[in-house]
C-alpha cells in the first residue's frame, strides 16, 4: 500500500483540462509541487461532484499553500471534460480509463451491488517537489469526503 514517506509511483495519462490531446507526466509536473491528486470514483455521481466543488471553492486556499490540485478517477478524457465544464472546475482532472494509476497507487474499489468491478477509490495524496508522498488519505467508505484543512495544511508542508 502507498503510504506517506514513499515515492510516488510515476505515470503519464491524459489530461482533462477543457482540451483534448494533452497529457499529465508526474514527474515533469513536479515543479509545480506539491500536487494533490485528488482520486474520486466517478464524475457525475452526487458525492464525487460535492468533492470536486469543494475543491474549486477551497482553490485559493490551496493557491497560498502553493499546491496545485488534479482529480484523478477512470472516467474518460471526454466525461471528465463535460465533468469539469458542467461545475466551473478550473483545475484539470486526469483520466486513468486503463486503471494503472489507481492500481499504482493502491487506490481502487468496487461497487458490487452497481455491478462495477474496479474504480478509484475516495483518496488525496500530497506530493512533494522531490516525488515523495507526504499525505496519503484513502476511505473505504465512498460517502466519505477528505479533510479539507487538512489537506490544506499538509499540502502547505509538503511546500
Amino acid at each position: 500500500m502507498v503510504s506517506a514517506g514513499d515515492s510516488a509511483p510515476a505515470f503519464t495519462a491524459p489530461l482533462a483540462n477543457g482540451d483534448l490531446g494533452e497529457t499529465f507526466t508526474l514527474s515533469e509536473r513536479l515543479d509545480d509541487a506539491p500536487l494533490v491528486l485528488a482520486f474520486f470514483p466517478g464524475a457525475f455521481s452526487s458525492v464525487c461532484t460535492g468533492e470536486m466543488r469543494t475543491f474549486q471553492e477551497r482553490l485559493d486556499d490551496f493557491a497560498d499553500a502553493g499546491a496545485r490540485i488534479y482529480g484523478i478517477s477512470v472516467d474518460s478524457p471526454f466525461a471528465l471534460n463535460a465533468f469539469r465544464e458542467e461545475n466551473d472546475l478550473e483545475y484539470a482532472l486526469i483520466s486513468d480509463a486503463n486503471h494503472g494509476i489507481v492500481d499504482a497507487y493502491d487506490a481502487t474499489m468496487s461497487f458490487d451491488e452497481l455491478g462495477i468491478d474496479e474504480v478509484a477509490q475516495r483518496a488525496v495524496f500530497v506530493v512533494d517537489g522531490d516525488g515523495e508522498i507526504t499525505y496519503a488519505w484513502r476511505s473505504d467508505d465512498p460517502g466519505v469526503e477528505p479533510d479539507y484543512d487538512e489537506v490544506v495544511s499538509e499540502a502547505r508542508n509538503a511546500a
